[in-house]
């Protein structure tokens, strides 16, 4: 049975499977209303944007699928490449990261990690280890090569402008980076998008990356960024909502899993 990191790199290689057009993936746009009204009946407000060679690009809401925010942890997944392609980390399974041994209130950090393990627990301080190691210069550098969001990593100490600083990302510009990532399209090697893409992680045929804005101590937008597979093709995806009480959090899954079905995506 092939593993799905063998898998992944073989639907990566399909010729047409992703698009790679980069920035002119907006070149035309298909507005769903009907799936805007989701988040209302959530209690809350969001939005969604798909790209797909079937749908092309699709919105719920363009202004709000244009406006750039903190990434958060989405970030971990150009920050996963960076790791790997400028050799600060070995590879995803077999160096340790020792924890700090600093005790926090999410008791799946407290412990060593590696790459996987930290990308599928959003491991902040491994992270933040991992930046650190980087420096801001080669973080910069790649930042730029990625041409990921309005990439100003100022604002904040290196660990930590993802999730507080001056980086600032659209959903549109989410899927427009993961169809660079999936296609191949960034100035990294083919392992280290092999190696990244079998990190993500994966629920239904979903691979996402979840993320979190806090603003004064209180989380007040999520993320869920990511690709689904179906019928041999993929649709890129970035949703994001407001955090307006404890049961939105837990709405991100299951909101994007059925938007991508009301769409053919899965």
């Amino acid at each position: 049975m092939m593993s799905r990191r063998n898998a992944l790199a073989a639907l990566a290689g399909t010729a047409g499977l992703y698009f790679g057009r980069g920035a002119q993936a907006d070149e035309s746009v298909t507005l769903k209303p009907e799936l805007a009204q989701m988040f209302v009946d959530a209690g809350t407000e969001g939005t969604f944007a798909a790209l797909s060679e079937r749908n092309g690009l699709v919105m719920t809401d363009e202004t709000r699928s244009r406006r750039g925010v903190l990434p958060a942890s989405t970030f971990k997944i150009p920050h996963a490449l960076i790791a790997l392609e400028s050799g600060v980390v070995a590879d995803t399974d077999n160096e340790v990261i020792h924890w700090d041994g600093v005790v926090r209130s999410i008791e799946a950090w407290n412990q060593d990690h590696t790459l996987r393990s930290a990308m599928k627990v959003s491991a902040v301080p491994v992270f933040q280890q991992i930046a650190r190691r980087i420096g801001a210069p080669r973080m910069q550098k790649f930042v730029d090569a990625f041409n990921y969001g309005n990439r100003d990593i100022g604002g904040a100490e290196i660990d930590a402008f993802w999730l507080s600083g001056n980086l600032r990302i659209s959903p549109l510009e989410q899927v427009q980076f993961l169809d660079r990532f999936l296609h191949g399209h960034l100035p990294v090697a083919k392992r280290t998008l092999d190696l990244v893409r079998d990190i993500v992680p994966v629920e239904d045929g979903i691979h996402a990356k979840t993320g979190i804005v806090d603003r004064d101590g209180k989380s007040v937008l999520g993320w869920l960024a990511g690709w689904a597979e179906h019928d041999g093709r993929a649709t890129l995806f970035a949703l994001n909502l407001d955090l307006r009480g404890p049961q939105h959090m837990a709405l991100r899954w299951p909101l994007a899993k059925t938007m991508l079905q009301r769409i053919g995506a899965v």
